[in-house]
């Protein structure tokens, strides 16, 4: 077991028995996670709503940590869709008040690990103040490369690539025979970030809801039924086993090969 996991796991347990069975050099590069849940798990305990996101805060928390110890080097969260704007006034503002508070108790969690926040969506729509924390905590973090931890707010996957659309057709260097898909994606909000090679789903739903649509083309899909408040170390370590098994071909026959 890896020596980055000593003091985190507990010996004996269920996380030592699955971190055995990881191969820490061939973690995913990069995660993104629907963390999908917060509602329906507040409602089982017959809990508002707000309840289950304050939950499922924590279970951020959770799993940066879990991808800074496992080495993944890109983590993105769905943490704010343009469709969450149709859910009751205020939940919305609860959730935004939520995140201020996390960005004002984790900025220097972020900084001490060396941890980078992106946001990616259209930023100019969000709550005023809540947008002057994330440009703080990203100007604050800017320089860090151990985890880059990305929250997709106000985010939508169609809208990203009528965005990208837009700016390419802006782009007066653009010379349209040159577009393929690598230029195409350096348009989009995650410019300059490799795909995620493995997308989480919580909640045991089975759909994409508009996360990503462009770059989780060739990723890995792993869908537990356990809600996201719940996600800890343990389900995240049954996901990388889980991925670890797979072969991941990329529409070939044979998986590429390592180069030598």
């Amino acid at each position: 077991m890896s020596d980055r996991l000593k003091g985190w796991i507990k010996p004996g347990s269920r996380e030592e028995e699955l971190a055995r069975q990881v191969d820490f050099s061939r973690v995913p590069r990069h995660i993104a996670v629907i963390m999908d849940g917060n509602g329906r798990w507040a409602r089982e305990r017959n809990l508002p709503r707000v309840e289950g996101h304050r939950a499922g805060a924590k279970a951020v928390s959770e799993i940066v940590e879990s991808c800074a110890r496992t080495g993944v080097g890109v983590l993105t969260l769905y943490a704010f869709s343009r469709e969450n704007w149709k859910r009751p006034k205020r939940e919305v503002g609860t959730l935004w008040k939520l995140l201020d508070e996390y960005l004002s108790k984790e900025d220097k969690v972020l900084i001490k690990n060396k941890f980078r926040l992106r946001v990616i969506g259209r930023r100019d729509e969000l709550p005023p103040r809540t947008l002057r924390e994330l440009e703080r905590v990203e100007a604050l973090t800017r320089d860090n490369t151990r985890l880059i931890v990305v929250l997709a707010l106000n985010y939508g996957g169609r809208t990203e690539i009528v965005d990208a659309v837009k700016k390419a057709i802006a782009d007066k260097k653009l010379v349209p025979d040159k577009l393929d898909e690598a230029a195409f994606s350096r348009y989009l909000y995650t410019a300059g970030l490799p795909d995620p090679d493995l997308l989480i789903r919580t909640s045991g739903e089975y759909r994409l809801s508009n996360f990503l649509l462009w770059q989780v083309a060739y990723a890995e899909i792993y869908i537990t039924k356990v809600y996201w408040p719940d996600f800890r170390k343990e389900h995240f370590l049954e996901a990388l086993v889980d991925y670890q098994k797979r072969e991941r071909r990329f529409g070939d026959i044979q998986p590429p090969k390592d180069p030598a």
